[in-house]
């Protein structure tokens, strides 16, 4: 840690306390996330300390680390396993990068095949609980952005169905379908979700990650959860999810055109570069997810959802 870094989190300690070790966390796409090991009067605690480094995203830190730092004030009052935030410093005037400190949470990022249709089922019930979070005309995060369009989607080079890409596209070419709006986290996916125990104890510890969260359709947040599943374990896993979330309670676009609309907006958003998604995923050790096999997977999902809903 970075000398003015390291001044600013200790000013935002209790008397006495000293931060005694510094461990990187993996499995993060977008900033550099620490473990700070704090040791005090009152005993040893934790916290996590996330930094922006990459340009891109310390040219936009004070827009979605401000939006994050509301959103963890905000979760405080719900039953939303979300961080406590300690303090945000989110152009960097203290810190040598945009930073925002904030409470640990129990568990760990798990992507493996094994146990992954138990976690998926839990994903659902607490993207439901998420979609209920009530907020104010004050505390209403900003509406919904795309994350492609028709004109920025490029499908693989080598894939040999074509037609089925113009299909696709064709889908998000129209006017996006009317919607109800609800709290979305925007990012929701095993990635930005902690898993604590096993078997018959299997719980959320935290939903973590609330840079991007916005105001619009549940189907879009229930998209990138499903093309992520898609991605890590099979169209299949991607095609269970909708239902597995409206089992849970949580209330999706009556119209498959509309929902088919959300889920290729998301989908899309990965053709060719699904890698974006799988960088971080290798780190946790899914070495097994290639280029070809993510390309081959997407190509897959995208053929389920036009033939269900299509």
């Amino acid at each position: 840690m970075l000398v003015n870094t390291r001044v600013w989190v200790e000013r935002q300690l209790s008397a006495g306390e000293r931060v005694e070790g510094v461990t990187a966390l993996r499995g993060g796409w977008t900033s550099q996330m620490r473990r700070l090991d704090l040791h005090g009067p009152g005993g040893r605690r934790s916290l996590v300390l996330r930094s922006f480094v990459k340009p891109f995203f310390v040219r936009h830190a004070e827009g979605l680390l401000s939006r994050e730092a509301a959103v963890l004030s905000l979760l405080g009052e719900t039953d939303v396993p979300a961080a406590a935030l300690v303090a945000v410093d989110a152009t960097a005037r203290h810190c040598d990068r945009p930073s925002l400190l904030m409470s640990l949470l129990p568990g760990t990022v798990r992507v493996d095949d094994r146990g992954a249709g138990e976690r998926a089922a839990l994903l659902a019930g607490q993207l439901a609980r998420i979609h209920r979070v009530r907020v104010s005309a004050r505390t209403r995060p900003r509406a919904y952005q795309p994350w492609t369009s028709a004109e920025r989607v490029c499908p693989p080079g080598d894939s040999r169905r074509p037609e089925l890409w113009r299909r696709a596209v064709d889908v998000i070419r129209r006017e996006p379908p009317a919607y109800r709006g609800c709290f979305l986290h925007r990012d929701f996916h095993p990635g930005n979700v902690l898993f604590s125990e096993d078997g018959a104890g299997l719980r959320i510890g935290g939903v973590v990650d609330w840079v991007e969260t916005s105001w619009g359709p549940a189907d879009l947040d229930v998209a990138h959860c499903a093309t992520a599943l898609a991605l890590l374990h099979g169209a299949d896993a991607g095609m269970r999810f909708a239902d597995l979330y409206a089992a849970a309670g949580g209330s999706l676009a009556e119209d498959p055109g509309a929902h088919l609309h959300w889920r290729l907006l998301d989908a899309l958003a990965y053709a060719p570069d699904a890698e974006k998604l799988a960088g971080p995923w290798r780190e946790l050790g899914r070495t097994d997810l290639t280029p070809d096999v993510l390309t081959a997977r997407l190509e897959g999902y995208v053929e389920a959802l036009l033939e269900r809903y299509g």
